[in-house]
């Protein structure tokens, strides 16, 4: 159940309020996980939540001295360790979510807009995730440091989560030489894409294929996949050209495990409205342009089925949580509850129509967060 595995893994944080304090954490976490699957976004309405559900509520919570206020819930988020409440995520994933065979992992960042303090003088945080997209599960989340990047926060969460036998994409901004080996040592895979980031690797490998195309070399050096779809009235070409042959490559013994170098084009045709779109990429993966295209359309899952839902269906560039570490904390709580969510799979509806549901339905909402 849902509650002995936040006792499990929840259990020993320490508590941010001292010994002062009426009501238990644990229980302030569970009321909160359950708001937020609920629909729940503000302090305001999970404690208008908590009341309605209270005797629900009771039959999981003791709940000695009642339902704690919204500024109770404000406050204790504020003051969470938020590294202790991630790293408390992680291991919490990785002994309820499912890990699939040769599972695709997207590393990308987001910036959470309202979490900007103009009294404080604080930026917007930025927080890098890491996205299973076969198992449309989040694995982690940590936060780049102020004044700082992505390039020194994927490392770190490299070095958090266990990536061993997943095939890790990042974009250009994440082309990095001590990336890749990180990426290696955790025994993974990664395909990265080349951009201005890495100037010199990316014009050398786009006049290769260049090459490639004029002299239309044969199938024993190049590898080459295409897929067409066709839906609503929208055609998607891609094809995707990789080869393993990069003994000419300028330095390439700096990109540990690198064995292949891909071209991608995308073509994409509504109505009369043609485009076409063509990256190239550095791989530790074999010169397989089937395994390569694979990667490549999965690291959309991180925008299409993470970002783009926690901004729709939670709101996310509309909460104002900037108090402390209230923004970085209920941000980890709504990747909790957008696992939660995309593990139940008896419901069809979007994630915002679950939500909806779970409000109506407690027998749902005990399916959402106990599986049952």
């Amino acid at each position: 159940m849902a509650l002995q595995h936040i006792i499990e893994h929840f259990g020993d944080m320490d508590e941010p309020r001292g010994d002062n304090r009426r009501h238990e954490l644990l229980d302030i976490l569970f009321i909160v996980i359950c708001a937020l699957v609920c629909g729940a976004e503000k302090s305001e309405d999970i404690e208008t939540f908590a009341r309605g559900k209270e005797q629900w509520l009771r039959g999981y919570l003791e709940l000695a001295h009642g339902i704690p206020s919204h500024d109770t819930i404000a406050r204790v988020f504020a003051a969470l360790d938020p590294q202790a409440l991630n790293e408390r995520f992680h291991a919490w994933v990785s002994a309820v979510g499912e890990r699939r065979e040769r599972e695709i992992v997207n590393i990308d960042g987001k910036t959470l807009r309202r979490s900007y303090d103009s009294v404080g003088g604080t930026a917007a945080i930025h927080m890098v995730s890491a996205w299973a997209s076969k198992a449309g599960l989040t694995l982690g989340q940590t936060r780049v440091a102020q004044k700082s990047n992505e390039i020194t926060a994927i490392p770190e969460l490299i070095e958090m989560l266990d990536f061993g036998g997943s095939v890790v994409t990042i974009d250009a901004m994440g082309t990095q030489s001590n990336i890749a080996e990180k990426i290696v040592d955790a025994d993974a895979d990664y395909v990265l894409a080349l951009k201005d980031n890495q100037p010199a690797l990316a014009e050398d490998v786009r006049l290769y294929f260049e090459g490639v195309e004029q002299q239309q070399k044969s199938s024993e050096t190049i590898d080459y996949h295409r897929s067409v779809e066709k839906d609503h009235g929208r055609l998607e070409i891609r094809e995707c050209w990789s080869t393993g042959k990069i003994d000419w490559l300028d330095r390439s013994e700096r990109w540990k495990g690198l064995k292949s170098l891909s071209m991608s084009r995308t073509k994409r045709i509504i109505g009369d409205s043609e485009s076409e779109q063509t990256r190239y990429f550095i791989s530790s993966l074999p010169a397989s342009a089937d395994a390569v295209a694979e990667a490549i359309r999965g690291h959309w899952g991180i925008e299409n089925s993470l970002h783009w839902v926690l901004d729709v269906a939670f709101r996310e560039d509309e909460c104002r949580k900037r108090k402390d570490n209230s923004a970085e904390n209920f941000a980890a709580l709504r990747h909790i509850t957008l696992n939660l969510l995309k593990q139940e799979k008896s419901c069809k509806r979007s994630i915002a129509g679950k939500r909806l549901l779970a409000g109506w339905n407690e027998t749902y909402m005990e399916k959402v967060l106990f599986g049952i």
